[in-house]
């Protein structure tokens, strides 16, 4: 099949790798209908993760089951499926208190910018669809399955809740699906540090009500003074940069939490910081499997869109190119068509 790997960093290759194959009886093999490129992806791609052996690409995915193990049970052939980029048994303790990620079996999926993928965990992992969906449905499926439901973890981490106001300190995929969420979850007011002219018009058409350019102190300033010197009520710190999470912990008010699902590099909080802030930090890797029934809900029923972070669309085989143009930022996310 056609797969995607990382030799190096900027070395991002399609090529004619082996199949999936069951590994495990709970394993399951897919069909890849769409697949895309992560922002995560592009943190080994620029070489700030060391890569020890060509790696295997992909981890966000919509695909109909080819094959399941001999201890699947709730997974069919046949079935469009969604799933998180962590395969969990969704039975543990972790995993009923909301925390799949954390689950004490937890496996990363990974492979999936391919043809087919092994998804482990299959019964904890994939949620099924009653029917296929409508093509135009596909990229707002695509994007529950990493980044929308990251989004929205950082929301709920970060304690938006009805009459809030919100602050979101990232304008890529992530930072533009927590829009989203601010807006579902009752957000009165949304903040949104960006600048670029197009992630900003899409921001405003999610749901922002207000973006700051300004960056560092000048940034945090400038949230300062839109809500009257006291500082938002909750923070989605979706970068994971050391300036960003000053950022993020500067402009919230005593009180609000940030919810973190960033994935960190050279960030270092302060115990000075937390403690004269009043401000706290949760989140991590986000537990998409808890948020994905309602998520695949609200899609197929029209009320949000997220598919919409997706502008640029190019087949698998030209799969170093959607690397590049987002590297660039001249595409906020790129999806693959196999």
């Amino acid at each position: 099949m056609r797969g995607t790997v990382l030799y190096a960093p900027g070395d991002v290759r399609s090529e004619i790798v082996a199949d999936p194959t069951l590994k495990e009886p709970t394993d399951a093999i897919i069909r890849t209908v769409v697949a895309c490129v992560c922002g995560s992806d592009l943190w080994p791609y620029r070489g700030a993760n060391e890569l020890k052996r060509p790696m295997a690409m992909g981890h966000e995915y919509v695909g109909v089951v080819e094959e399941v193990g001999s201890d699947v049970r709730g997974i069919r052939p046949g079935q469009y499926v969604i799933g998180s980029f962590f395969a969990s048994d969704n039975t543990c303790p972790n995993c009923v208190a909301g925390y799949q990620s954390a689950c004490v079996n937890v496996r990363s999926v990974y492979g999936c910018q391919a043809e087919f993928a092994r998804i482990p965990q299959a019964d904890g992992t994939l949620v099924a669809l009653a029917d296929a969906p409508d093509a135009e449905r596909l990229p707002s499926l695509l994007a529950a399955s990493d980044v929308l439901g990251t989004g929205w973890y950082a929301a709920v981490a970060g304690g938006v809740e009805p009459g809030v106001t919100a602050l979101v300190v990232g304008d890529g995929a992530v930072g533009l699906c927590g829009v989203i969420a601010a807006k579902e979850l009752g957000a009165e007011r949304i903040v949104v540090m960006s600048r670029n002219p197009a992630r900003q018009q899409l921001a405003r058409e999610f749901g922002a009500t207000d973006i700051v350019e300004e960056r560092g102190d000048d940034g945090v300033a400038v949230v300062r003074e839109l809500t009257g010197g006291i500082g938002a009520g909750a923070v989605l710190e979706c970068v994971g940069t050391g300036e960003s999470m000053r950022q993020a912990l500067h402009s919230g008010r005593p009180g609000a939490m940030v919810g973190i699902v960033g994935v960190p590099h050279g960030v270092e909080i302060s115990g000075d910081d937390l403690f004269r802030t009043h401000v706290g930090v949760q989140g991590g890797p986000a537990p998409v499997r808890r948020f994905l029934p309602d998520l695949i809900d609200r899609v197929l029923t029209g009320r949000i869109d997220p598919g919409r972070v997706f502008d640029l669309t190019l087949p698998l085989a030209e799969v170093s190119q959607a690397y590049q143009a987002m590297d660039e930022r001249r595409s906020i996310k790129a999806l693959l068509q196999p």
